[in-house]
Parts: C-alpha cells; sequence; structure tokens
C-alpha cells in the first residue's frame, strides 16, 4: 500500500464525535429549550405579578415563546437520525416540547384572567 492509499484512506474517515462535539441538532435543541424555558417564565410572571395591560403583553409572549420552543423541538425530532442517546438533540427537544407546553397554558391561563380583570 502507497502512503498516498493510507493518507486518502484515513482523511476519509469522519472525525470522532464525543459527548461534548456541538452538532446542529443538541444546538437546535438548546434553543428550542431556551425558548420554551423564556415562555415559562414570562408565563409565570403574567399569572403572578402583572396587572392590567402588562399581564396581556406577557401573556401572548408567553404563548408565542412556548410555541415557537415546540416548533423548533418538534422539526429537530422530525429530522433527527438516530434515537435517544446519538447526539441529535432528541432528547433535548422532547424536553423543550414539554417545556413548551407548559409556557403555553401559562400564557393562556394569564390571558384569560386578564379578560375576566378587564
Amino acid at each position: 500500500m502507497s502512503i498516498q492509499h493510507v493518507l486518502a484512506h484515513v482523511s476519509a474517515q469522519p472525525d470522532e464525535v464525543t459527548a461534548y462535539t456541538m452538532g446542529p441538532g443538541r444546538i437546535a435543541a438548546i434553543v428550542a429549550g431556551l425558548l420554551a424555558l423564556a415562555g415559562v417564565i414570562v408565563g409565570g410572571l403574567a399569572l403572578l405579578r402583572s396587572t392590567g395591560d402588562s399581564r396581556r403583553r406577557r401573556a401572548v409572549t408567553a404563548q408565542l415563546l412556548g410555541a415557537i420552543g415546540i416548533v423548533v423541538g418538534a422539526i429537530v425530532v422530525a429530522t433527527a437520525d438516530g434515537g435517544l442517546g446519538t447526539g441529535n438533540g432528541l432528547g433535548g427537544d422532547v424536553v423543550a416540547g414539554v417545556v413548551g407546553l407548559i409556557g403555553v397554558v401559562l400564557g393562556r391561563l394569564a390571558l384569560g384572567r386578564s379578560r375576566r380583570a378587564g
């Protein structure tokens, strides 16, 4: 075997993926999770500390952030190559979907309270 053949074979092999490698699936899972978490926080604030117009704005913001987290998570889940533990961000996206749903529900509850109060 020539050295050129060996070098071509070595360079054709994919890079090693470790537990710390940040692929596009993991990055999307982090973004979806952060958006969904922001929706939960804003929804909780809308329920606890807001009155009138600020409650309505926060409720709508919570619903939007939660829904965006759900959609981004669903897109990555639909396009993931492997299952849980493969590094595609599948587990994070499932969590982002659940947290996003909580954000949407909190926003909806706050919106209902703002309509009753106003």
